[in-house]
Order: structure tokens, then C-alpha cells, then sequence
């Protein structure tokens, strides 16, 4: 440090020449076989096992999530009463003639409702997000207050219709 005359070029014990190996010692005790303690071994965790059906998929995200994830899937089933239903890449998924119509994806602080065809829907509250390619549209919810049941109403219908015509 410049200025300083009080401090040595080198810390004690240290040598100046870089190339030249530092001496390492252990600060810790040695420990030998007989101060070992027998431990059981770490448990390990079960992974959480996907669901395989929409009743263990609804039944899996814990509150908040898990009545948003109930309401949706009594709101889907009543709105889109001609469609049918499974688990479409991990998450439940409305199909009419087997292509998908609507759906929704629970994520650990929100669940994600999809229309297929969502671009085509008219929204005047402006929730409705394009998403990725083609027509699909998202909305987040992050809480049942984020659910309007008016609203999904009308764009379920809207789906009916697109679907029929």
C-alpha cells in the first residue's frame, strides 16, 4: 500500500518468491475410525409423482392454487359440456374431435388458462395475452379474485362458437 511504512512486504510466514509452494496445515483435528459416529443414513425424498388423471391433477396444488384449479375445472366442464377431457402434455386439457379447444396449467404461484383458438375471441377486458404460435391465447390467476365468472361465461361461449362453426 503507498504510504503506508508500517506494514512489511510480506505477510509473516509468507514467502516473496511466487513461484515457491506455501506450506498448508490442517486446523482441524485429526479424526480417527473409533470417534466416528455410526449415523443412519440421509432418508431420501420421494419425488412427487406426476398425476395420470385430471382428479389427482386438481387435487395436487396446494391453496391458494387449489381452488383455482377446482373452480376452472367446474367452470371448463359446464361451459364445453360437448367436449372431452384429459391430460394433454401433464395438464388438463377440453378437446372437441380430439383437438384441443381449452385448458390450464397450475405453476407453483399462478395457473395459466389456455384457448387454443383465444386470439379469435373478443375480449374486451383485455386479459386475454396472445400466446406462443398460431391463435392461442393465455390469462393468469393468481387467486380466485382474479376469477370473473361473467367473463369466462362469455368466452367459453365464444369457444362453443368457434368450435361449431
Amino acid at each position: 500500500m503507498e504510504g503506508r511504512t508500517d506494514l512489511p512486504d510480506t505477510a509473516p510466514g509468507l514467502n516473496s518468491n511466487p513461484k515457491e509452494a506455501i506450506p498448508l496445515t490442517s486446523t482441524l483435528p485429526s479424526t480417527s475410525a473409533s470417534t466416528l459416529v455410526d449415523a443412519p443414513a440421509p432418508a431420501t425424498v420421494a419425488s412427487a409423482a406426476k398425476p395420470t388423471t385430471i382428479d389427482e391433477y386438481v387435487a395436487a396444488p396446494a391453496e391458494p392454487l387449489a381452488t383455482v384449479v377446482g373452480l376452472l375445472r367446474d367452470t371448463f366442464d359446464l361451459g364445453l359440456p360437448e367436449t372431452s377431457t384429459e391430460l394433454w402434455h401433464g395438464h388438463p386439457v377440453w378437446l372437441d374431435d380430439d383437438q384441443p379447444v381449452a385448458g390450464f396449467k397450475a405453476y407453483p404461484t399462478f395457473v395459466t388458462v389456455l384457448f387454443w383458438r383465444g386470439q379469435a375471441i373478443t375480449d374486451d377486458s383485455g386479459k386475454l395475452n396472445a400466446s406462443g404460435l398460431a391463435e392461442m391465447s393465455e390469462y393468469k390467476l393468481r387467486s380466485v379474485d382474479d376469477f370473473d365468472s361473467d367473463l369466462f361465461d362469455d368466452w367459453l361461449q365464444q369457444v362453443r362458437e368457434l368450435e361449431a362453426a
